[in-house]
C-alpha cells in the first residue's frame, strides 16, 4: 500500500485518530514496506475504504486491549482527548503502555459479498464546450461531476482527486495521442513537447457534488472508492457536448482536427 497523492496518509491518520481519541498529530502512518501486513494496493478504487476499514478494526481491537491493560469494561469505555474513561474513573491513553508497547493486527476479509451485492460507484458528468464555427478550435468551459461513493473520508483530498481526473479525462478525449512508428517500434512523441497533456490554461472551471450518503454494506467506514469516478465518463461526456455542438460524431479518441473540420458545417 503507497500513497500516489491520493491523501492515504491522511485519511489513515485520521481514521486511527478519531478512533483511539486522540489529536491527528498524534498518529504516525507509514506506508510502502514489505515488512507491514498485506494490503489491497494502490488503484481500482481499492485503497481508500479497504485500508481505512482495516485500520479501524485494529483500533478496535486495540481499544479492547487498552481498556483491558487498564482494567476497564471494553463495552463501556470512552476514548476522548488522549484518555480512556469509564464511569468516573479517567485515565490517559499511555497509561496502558506503561509495561512495554500495545501492539494488535486484524484482517478484513469479506467473503462473497461481491456476489450478493453490487458494489459500483456512481458518477453523472456533465461538460459544456465551445467549438469556433470557423477555425474548429474546441475549448471546454464547464465541468461538473456528481458521484456517489458512499461516505466522503476526506471531502478536501476526495474533490482534489475528483478534478485531477476530470482533468486527464479532458486530455485524453482532446489532446493525448500517442504516435507509434510500427516499423520500428518507435514511440514518435515521447515527450511532453509532442504527448500534449492539458495546463492550466486548458483546465475550465470544474466543480463536484457528493451525494455524501453511507453504505453500510461495503465496508465499516461505509465509504467506497472514489478514484476512477472522476475519470470514466468524462470523454464520453465531452465527446457528446461536441456533437451537440457541431453534429459532428467523433468515436475515436482524441477529438483533434484532422477528425472533424472538414465535417463541421458551413459557415
Amino acid at each position: 500500500m503507497t500513497d500516489i497523492g491520493t491523501g492515504t496518509y491522511t485519511i489513515l491518520a485520521q481514521t486511527a485518530a478519531e478512533v483511539m481519541g486522540l489529536p491527528l498529530s498524534a498518529v504516525s502512518v507509514t506506508l510502502g514496506d514489505s515488512d507491514h501486513p498485506a494490503g489491497p494496493g494502490s488503484g481500482g478504487q481499492w485503497g481508500a475504504a479497504n485500508s481505512t476499514s482495516s485500520v479501524y478494526a485494529a483500533c478496535v481491537k486495540l481499544r479492547a486491549a487498552v481498556a483491558h491493560k487498564l482494567g476497564l469494561d471494553p463495552e463501556r469505555s470512552d476514548f476522548l482527548d488522549g484518555e480512556v474513561r469509564a464511569g468516573n474513573r479517567s485515565y490517559p491513553l499511555g497509561a496502558a503502555a506503561g509495561g512495554g508497547e500495545l501492539v494488535v493486527e486484524d484482517t478484513l476479509e469479506y467473503g462473497d459479498l461481491d456476489q450478493t451485492y453490487q458494489q459500483s460507484t456512481f458518477a453523472a458528468h456533465f461538460v459544456e464546450i465551445a467549438v469556433d464555427a470557423y477555425t474548429g478550435e474546441t475549448a471546454v468551459r464547464r465541468m461538473l461531476a456528481v458521484c456517489e461513493a458512499g461516505r466522503i473520508l476526506n471531502p478536501i483530498s476526495a474533490r482534489s482527486q475528483v478534478i485531477g481526473a476530470m482533468t486527464m479525462g479532458l486530455g485524453a478525449a482532446l489532446t493525448e495521442e500517442l504516435a507509434v512508428d510500427t516499423r520500428l517500434g518507435f514511440f514518435v512523441n515521447h515527450d511532453l513537447a509532442g504527448y500534449e497533456v492539458p495546463v492550466h490554461a486548458d483546465v475550465p472551471h470544474q466543480e463536484v457534488i457528493f451525494l455524501d450518503t453511507l453504505d453500510p454494506i461495503a465496508s465499516p467506514m461505509k465509504a467506497k472508492g472514489v478514484g476512477e469516478l472522476g475519470l470514466c465518463g468524462v470523454g464520453a461526456a465531452i465527446a457528446n457536448a461536441f456533437y451537440n455542438a457541431t453534429g459532428v460524431r467523433v468515436r475515436n479518441y482524441p477529438i483533434t482536427l484532422d477528425k472533424y473540420l472538414d465535417k463541421l458545417p458551413p459557415v
